[in-house]
């Protein structure tokens, strides 16, 4: 589930193929169903992000598609498809500025979508995970996007101008990397995988006050979960 960025509503995604948007009953009574969207995905919906803002909604379905969802005076509608992957599309995440829609697929590739005149256009196709793409998140700060992957690995990717790139590869989990996190800042991330450990990374000196942004691990967290860590 997440939150929208007003934190009044919440969205909800699954293997009915659905999304529901859940409301709280003027007053502070009882949580209803808002919404459901459904009709576009044709098998189970794995991940959704809201945009900044609040008016809309994407979606990452196992069928190999996204879908960007608008809403207007409380009612919702697709305004859009983004095909392209292959395999199952895993996770999907808005940059700061809601132009820019990073999607990330079993089929090893991260797409980095623009949007143009209401539709979104592929900017750039990122390949160089080995392994399924298990997610995708934007620097909240920054245009720099982190991703990772079942090939044990974390990757940094930014623009040099318009042409989109790996900046920096962290090799350092002992399995399948899950999930990855920023602070509110962006100084700092977290990252945790199938070998029981959460890594925090903090930003580099040399790229706080620029563009892009490196890491280096500041810390391990002590390894208590016994079995794999899907989510930070």
């Amino acid at each position: 589930p997440a939150w929208s960025p007003c934190g009044r509503l919440l969205a909800s995604c699954g293997a009915d193929k659905s999304v529901r948007i859940w409301a709280q009953r003027a007053g502070g009574g009882d949580w209803f169903c808002q919404a459901e969207l459904d009709g576009s995905h044709t098998r189970t919906v794995r991940s959704l992000a809201w945009a900044p803002g609040g008016k809309k909604l994407a979606t990452a379905s196992f069928d190999g598609t996204c879908a960007v969802w608008s809403v207007t005076d409380g009612e919702w509608e697709q305004t859009s498809t983004l095909q392209g992957h292959e395999n199952e599309v895993k996770s999907v995440a808005w940059d700061q500025s809601g132009r820019l829609l990073a999607s990330c697929s079993r089929d090893k590739s991260v797409w980095v979508w623009e949007a143009v005149d209401d539709d979104y256009e592929c900017a750039a196709v990122l390949q160089g995970h080995t392994q399924d793409v298990k997610m995708v998140k934007w620097h909240p700060s920054k245009e720099v996007l982190v991703s990772v992957s079942y090939d044990d690995t974390v990757r940094v990717w930014q623009a040099d101008e318009d042409d989109w790139g790996s900046v920096q590869t962290m090799d350092v989990h002992g399995g399948t990397v899950w999930s990855v996190s920023f602070d509110q800042t962006g100084l700092r991330m977290a990252t945790c995988a199938s070998d029981g450990e959460v890594i925090v990374w903090r930003e580099a000196e040399a790229t706080r006050a620029g563009p892009g942004a490196r890491f280096a691990e500041e810390t391990r967290l002590p390894g208590l979960h016994a079995r794999p860590i899907y989510s930070v």
